[in-house]
């Protein structure tokens, strides 16, 4: 059985390789290479797995709740992912890297009985990235 808890979290960022030229950063990354930077209001989805327990569920919410908060809300809410989070010096912060970040940090020493199958990142409606942990 699976369940998926839904968090929310702003970030800015901004999208540059720099070895890349101006005009080839500008091509490659649009308006999300906009030197200011941007922000997304993203939608993080962490889904587990398990079978239920004898509470007839399959993780305590409220402790799911407080692990998510405590791993990723608190490091990402309201940052500049460029300059706020350190994992994330010297690599180009998409969503994509931001959610390889996020997998990791809940994936280290999970605590839980029940197994964490998956996480989503939504930086837009349109945009979406999803990795099995």
């Amino acid at each position: 059985m699976r369940l998926t808890r839904r968090y929310r979290f702003a970030a800015s960022h901004r999208l540059d390789v720099p070895a890349f030229s101006v005009e080839e950063n500008r091509r490659l990354f649009g308006k999300c290479n906009n030197p200011h930077g941007h922000g997304h209001d993203y939608v993080l989805d962490v889904t587990v797995e398990g079978p239920p327990d004898h509470t007839g569920q399959i993780v305590n919410r409220e402790t799911l709740d407080t692990l998510v908060r405590e791993r990723i809300l608190q490091r990402l809410d309201h940052r500049n992912l460029n300059k706020d989070v350190a994992e994330l010096a010297g690599i180009v912060p998409t969503t994509e890297n931001l959610a390889v970040l996020i997998r990791g940090a809940l994936s280290v020493d999970w605590p839980l009985a029940s197994r964490l199958k998956k996480i989503r990142v939504s930086e837009t409606d349109r945009n979406m990235f999803e990795l099995e942990a």
